[in-house]
């Protein structure tokens, strides 16, 4: 019975610990989404010599970087934890909810770093006659920087989602598996 404890004991920390650097990555990565939409390239910075535009690098490129390496670091150190907890466990069975979660939080992932790649790309230096694409220079639309911020947070709730479905089941059996043991 004190194995049993124990190990119970030993699964909240790592649980707790996960949750933990997957919400504070989560929450850089929105911060640092939020902080770029205000930093961004804006009009005023922009400037024409009548044929060809120049544009400086701003934060905002360092920013969506770090945000991108933020996302990216969760959504993969969360994605690792849930499937080998998927290969460990004969236990319990992969729900679809949880795998609807994986699925919704991948798709939700490329998009948010397809955003802030291009704004991120978008805001580094657009030198004259060569531009970011097509040699014009563009600006990141109001709202791009923020809307990826949240695709992060939704990305990573639903990780934290599917593993919170993952984990809860493999507690709840060894916590019977004690009751019977108490009662035998």
């Amino acid at each position: 019975m004190e194995v049993q404890e124990q190990y119970t004991w030993k699964r909240r920390p790592e649980f707790s610990l996960v949750f933990i650097f997957i919400f504070l990555f989560g929450l850089a990565a929105f911060s640092l989404c939020l902080a770029s939409e205000f930093q961004k390239a804006k009009g005023k910075d922009l400037k024409w010599d009548g044929e060809s535009c120049y544009l400086p690098e701003n934060h905002a490129f360092g920013l969506g970087t770090a945000a991108l390496v933020c996302v990216s670091v969760a959504q993969i150190i969360g994605n690792v934890v849930i499937c080998r907890g998927f290969l460990k466990t004969n236990k319990t069975g992969t729900t679809p909810f949880c795998v609807c979660l994986l699925l919704f939080s991948w798709i939700n992932f490329a998009v948010a770093i397809t955003l802030i790649s291009i704004g991120a790309s978008i805001n580094r230096e657009q030198r004259y006659g060569k531009g970011w694409l097509n040699r014009e220079c563009y600006l990141v639309k109001d709202g791009v920087f923020a809307a990826s911020g949240v695709l992060c947070v939704t990305s990573l709730a639903a990780v934290l989602g599917a593993f919170a479905s993952n984990v809860k089941p493999s507690l709840q059996v060894e916590t019977i598996n004690k009751i019977h043991t108490n009662n035998v």
